[in-house]
């Protein structure tokens, strides 16, 4: 499931997005009143502000022996953007998170996640979080890396394939085929994989290319205390390309142009 080679950097990666997402206890001032203060300390490089309504799904609540609908209230969603959109801090009274769509590599990641997180820690002062995440929503496609008219399992290992790892199983027969899988792993982490073919809404329009979607959610739960987040981010990140590279074959890695750091 983990490879063992040294870790890389694909001149083609398949990387659309990358989210870290640090949950806490429900702290009431960041939606209080505008987060001036955090505005200014992150506005040099996030110098793009909206604030957004989100409406929470419908929940079903027993009130006096009967299943009625209710509406929770909006929750406001602060965001900060980079110039170009690549980057973005969306910032919530339950969770903090940053987001790019142009992933250079992980140091350059935690740079850009110091900064709004001290921030963050400075200002509202959390006792804990909740749940630390990196996300890594991976979209593989043989157009782009020349790669027409392979098969998958060609390219991807069979236990993430499902039945298109048969060779008497055509793609174009499958009207879904997707794995979904948490587990525990390494260093008190857990996993949420979605993997299979599909095809990809981006910027509004559907693509046509059928994708391989690898959606990788590496989380740490339980209570971990500020002064301990770095650790437990580097723990989650040092688990990420391990787990990537054991999901495919060495042909999509070497079209995929890795280079050692």
């Amino acid at each position: 499931m983990f490879s063992k080679e040294p870790r890389c950097h694909y001149q083609e990666s398949p990387l659309a997005e990358v989210i870290c997402q640090l949950r806490f206890p429900e702290i009431l001032s960041v939606t209080a009143s505008d987060p001036i203060e955090f505005q200014e300390a992150i506005r040099g490089a996030f110098p793009i502000f909206l604030r957004k309504q989100e409406l929470s799904a419908p929940k079903l609540a027993n009130v006096d022996g009967k299943l009625t609908v209710q509406n929770p209230a909006p929750v406001t969603n602060f965001q900060f953007s980079s110039s170009d959109g690549v980057w973005r801090i969306n910032l919530t009274n339950q969770f903090i998170s940053l987001t790019c769509t142009s992933y250079p590599c992980w140091e350059e990641f935690a740079a850009y996640l110091d900064r709004p997180l001290a921030a963050f820690i400075r200002i509202y002062k959390p006792a804990y979080f909740s749940r630390i995440g990196l996300r890594y929503l991976n979209f593989i496609s043989r157009f782009s890396l020349g790669l027409e008219g392979t098969p998958f399992r060609e390219l991807i290992q069979p236990c993430y394939l499902g039945l298109l790892a048969l060779e008497d199983v055509a793609e174009s027969s499958s009207l879904r085929n997707t794995i979904d899988c948490e587990l525990n792993i390494r260093g008190g982490c857990r996993v949420k994989i979605h993997a299979g073919p599909g095809l990809v809404k981006r910027g509004g329009k559907q693509d046509q290319e059928v994708k391989f979607i690898f959606d990788q959610d590496l989380y740490m739960p339980g209570q971990v205390p500020p002064s301990l987040v770095a650790g437990a981010l580097q723990t989650l990140h040092s688990q990420a390309f391990p787990l990537f590279r054991g999901a495919i074959t060495n042909k999509l890695h070497a079209a995929m142009e890795p280079e050692i750091f």
